[in-house]
């Protein structure tokens, strides 16, 4: 070989080298952050890239999956003096590699400690009936207040979630206490409604049948008004027959109620049906003429 193909040769082959320290091939989940001379140059983003060889340096490989930080405890006092042990657990995704590489050592430790401090702040302002009734915007006020104050390495912040929140023994004690009691109470007041409402509706039963009996009693006495005008209608115009007309027929309505009762052994006649048949005793006897 020659010196002029060794050098054709060694130049090939610096170019092939040259090509393949040139070209940088990223993934779709991930951002190359490029260096030069120990200094921020570009950030690459999925795809091909080219880089001066022997220049450019890719310093950190940086992924944008979104990420969940290990479910961490912080203890925490609420305004009424209730020491809880709050479990949270953060989502977020890097949105500005250069920010995070270059602003912040290390990433997750910082988020955590944020949250803490957060979580004490945000709890401290509530009582502990609270932190239960309103837990939804709690969970927001930390994402919002996290989110403004890692803005600066380059995160966001997509979802906070508060996991569990934890109570030593001698609270719970006393919150089962309080609730037993509570429970006892809402039974007591629902038995005293229930009695009230069923007097309250008996009342209510005696007042319609009240009022039926009197309508019934009404109507009964406008019929009987209206029957008593009819016979002194026919009194006026007919005279003495039509009373005594009235009479016998109140007569013999009364004799058939006696003589349909059950058990009675007593025959009660008028006065004129005893002289009525003794004119027939008469009649038979041939005293009558």
């Amino acid at each position: 070989m020659t010196g002029t193909g060794l050098i054709l040769l060694l130049v090939a082959a610096f170019v092939i080298l040259c090509i393949f320290w040139g070209i940088r091939i990223v993934p779709q989940s991930e951002k190359f952050v490029i260096e030069r001379f120990g200094r921020l140059h570009a950030v690459l983003g999925p795809g091909i890239n080219f880089i001066v060889p022997f220049l450019d340096r890719v310093a950190h490989r940086i992924s944008v999956l979104e990420r969940q930080l290990p479910a961490t405890e912080q203890d925490a006092i609420t305004s009424d003096n209730v020491l809880v042990s709050v479990e949270t657990s953060v989502f977020y995704r890097i949105n500005d590699p250069e920010k995070s590489v270059y602003r912040i050592r290390d990433v997750d430790a910082a988020i955590q400690t944020t949250v803490a401090g957060i979580v004490r702040s945000e709890i401290g302002r509530i009582e502990l009936d609270q932190v239960q009734s309103n837990r939804g915007q709690l969970i927001e006020a930390i994402r919002h207040q996290l989110a403004d104050q890692v803005d600066d390495w380059g995160i966001e912040v997509t979802r906070t979630e508060i996991l569990d929140v934890n109570l030593d023994q001698a609270t719970r004690s006393a919150m089962l206490q309080q609730l037993n009691a509570e429970r006892a109470r809402r039974a007591v007041v629902t038995e005293a409604e229930g009695r009230k409402r069923a007097v309250e509706l008996q009342a209510d039963a005696d007042l319609y049948a009240a009022e039926q009996t009197a309508k019934a009693r009404r109507i009964e006495a406008d019929a009987e008004a209206y029957a008593t005008g009819v016979v002194a209608a026919a009194i006026a115009e007919n005279g003495l027959e039509a009373a005594q007309y009235q009479v016998a027929l109140k007569q013999v309505e009364g004799l058939t109620k006696m003589a349909g009762s059950q058990g009675n052994q007593t025959i009660v006649l008028p006065t004129q049906a005893l002289e009525a048949f003794a004119d027939a005793f008469k009649l038979l006897s041939g005293r009558v003429k």
